[in-house]
């Protein structure tokens, strides 16, 4: 009886060991994907695409917005020499112009989330196409792209974005 449970306990412990020795064999890597977004060549060069695409809206934005300003700038100044009249139709004015610059720049920022999350789609399509082919040409077993921690001997970032690069 005791040779079996000796015998159990050293098995057991030696099956414990398994995984152990399997995640010793194991190569992982990391990739930090904001950090991707943020240096990438292909990311920034979408980053300008987008902002020269959307600069004459943002600009027509910036425009009415200067008019509601001073639009209310005239009302608080001449308002009360003002004729009730003409008060009222300024501001009826202002509310509509106020109104007018709330769907534009609601308008605006939805049109340039859709068109940023399109470019950034394309930018995570490449950049997976280059972790894949790191991970086949160095043998990685395991390659993250969210943590919580990941050590910095584990992160592979620098050479996705300098593969990135080099595909440009």
């Amino acid at each position: 009886m005791l040779k079996k449970s000796a015998i159990l306990a050293a098995l057991l412990a030696g099956l414990s060991l398994v995984p152990a020795i399997a995640a010793a064999e194991m190569k992982i890597g990391f990739v930090n994907t904001d950090r991707v977004f943020r240096e990438a060549g292909p990311a920034v060069k979408a980053q300008k695409k987008l902002e020269k695409e959307f600069a004459s809206r943002e600009q027509e934005l910036q425009k009415v917005a200067k008019q509601a300003r001073d639009l209310q700038a005239r009302l608080e100044k001449d308002g009360v020499t003002m004729s009730e009249s003409d008060r009222r139709n300024k501001e009826r004015d202002l509310a509509n112009l106020n109104r007018e610059f709330q769907r534009q720049q609601r308008e605006f920022r939805e049109d340039l989330n859709l068109r940023r999350n399109e470019e950034l789609a394309s930018v995570q399509e490449r950049a997976n196409k280059v972790i894949m082919s790191i991970a086949e040409s160095e043998k990685y077993d395991l390659i993250l792209q969210e943590a919580v921690y990941a050590s910095p001997r584990i992160d592979i970032t620098d050479k996705v974005l300098k593969a990135l690069a080099a595909g440009n």
